[in-house]
């Protein structure tokens, strides 16, 4: 637990307390409290207005204000300060219509699910529960509170975090609300792609994303919200190589092996195969899929452009799905070449990612092996080599632009990189010999 930002928040309620207001913890720290998890943020309900908070500290921003909600700085960190509520619909799938301020029971009834409805007071150390939150914490399962229906349609973004709370604690969703959830899921289409992106990187960042993927499916979800990764879904593949199944069991595993990914893995690993079902071929000797690498790659950046993924992030996974089977062939090519692979930005992601994909098929790892080793004797850290001979250069000494000029230069650099040459006159030397001169 962060101790620091406990103590933080627990001021926050000395504070408002001593203003003469009520205030509680509320939401999911109390909850990873009860779970002796630790908490990540510390949010505080009130019975102070907005413009009590505002009088009473400091420093605030105001996020939220004609929502009920606060900021409250202190230091470099924000606490959220919200007053206890009531809500009106969702119209626009992300804020209520209206706010009305209220009682500690009225405010927790309002919220999505009954592990996260709970109150605590930090300096009695008590525990206020209105929904029945610590039983279902107890039994894990994620319940919503009240009507599902009613909670669902007032913000649909819910479905996907019922998905995600299941996923990431290990819970079950209760039967009722799992019920209404699939029969709610299109209308998920509602909801802005910049929130269902949050909500998916949580899912497949965090413990047990391999149950994350099987949820949405079994909930209708991921056949809205991504339709290509449902595909995969009885798709399936050579038992020599990948005995563990079809495309989607194989995705599955690979992502309960994760362990604390960054966004760049834990996507590149749903994304990997997402072109398998487009490519499929059973007319030879055995399945095969044939350049569903690159297919995948263009198919990877429609998708996270698509969910509002930042354009170097959509860069990095593109490159590293086109490229995860590269590693077939490492071992065969000239060292200049290999160098050059590994010294490139997305070299490590590649390779945690091919780790990870023998892991879940065949288990041979005999290519990452091969590659660490040479890491090794690359010293580890490869700096982005500086090429001797340039386009410009090319030109000068006779050779005309065009399409092949960007793979003359990338032989000529994993050459260079051989020690072929090391001067600009014996690199462009080399490229007489290598190319045909067109003027």
């Amino acid at each position: 637990m962060n101790d620091s930002q406990l103590k933080e928040a627990t001021e926050i309620v000395r504070t408002l307390r001593k203003s003469g207001f009520k205030a509680l913890f509320a939401g999911g720290c109390v909850r990873d409290l009860i779970m002796k998890r630790e908490a990540k943020d510390f949010d505080v309900a009130t019975s102070a207005s907005p413009d009590d908070v505002e009088k009473i500290f400091p420093k605030t921003v105001a996020v939220g204000k004609k929502f009920g909600v606060i900021l409250v700085v202190v230091g470099d960190r924000y606490y959220e300060v919200a007053t206890f509520r009531t809500e009106g619909s969702y119209t626009d799938g992300r804020h209520p219509d209206w706010v009305k301020f209220t009682t500690p029971e009225e405010d927790a009834k309002r919220r999505d699910f009954t592990i996260n409805g709970i109150f605590y007071d930090p300096i009695e150390e008590k525990i206020y529960d209105f929904v029945e939150g610590k039983k279902d914490i107890d039994a894990k399962i994620i319940c919503a509170i009240g009507d599902p229906e009613k909670r669902f349609s007032e913000d649909h973004l819910r479905m996907i975090r019922a998905v995600r709370f299941a996923t990431n604690l290990g819970f079950k969703i209760e039967d009722k609300t799992w019920q209404v959830l699939k029969t709610m899921a299109p209308a998920i289409k509602s909801v802005s792609m910049e929130r269902i992106r949050d909500e998916l990187v949580k899912i497949f960042t965090r413990d047990n994303a391999g149950l994350g993927l099987r949820m949405l499916s079994g909930s209708g979800l991921l056949n809205i919200i991504l339709p290509e990764a449902e595909r995969m879904k009885g798709c399936q593949q050579p038992p020599d190589f990948h005995p563990e199944g079809d495309v989607f069991r194989h995705t599955e595993i690979m992502l309960d092996s994760l362990n604390n990914p960054s966004v760049e893995l834990a996507m590149s690993v749903l994304f990997h195969d997402i072109a398998k079902p487009d490519t499929f071929d059973d007319s030879g000797d055995r399945i095969r899929f044939n350049n569903h690498a690159e297919l995948g790659a263009t198919k990877t950046e429609e998708i996270m452009r698509r969910l509002r993924f930042p354009n170097k992030l959509i860069e990095q996974v593109s490159i590293a799905v086109h490229n995860h089977m590269r590693f077939k062939d490492v071992k065969n090519m000239r060292k200049g070449r290999l160098r050059n692979y590994m010294s490139t930005e997305t070299f490590s992601l590649e390779l945690e990612l091919h780790r990870i994909d023998c892991s879940a098929s065949h288990g041979m790892l005999d290519n990452y092996t091969f590659c660490r080793e040479q890491l090794k004797e690359f010293k580890a850290e490869i700096p982005k080599p500086k090429p001797i001979v340039d386009g410009n250069d090319l030109i000068q000494a006779g050779f005309e632009a065009g399409p092949s000029f960007k793979k003359m230069l990338e032989e000529l650099l994993e050459y260079q990189l051989e020690g072929k040459f090391q001067t600009k006159e014996e690199g462009l030397a080399f490229a007489q010999k290598l190319f045909d001169k067109k003027k």
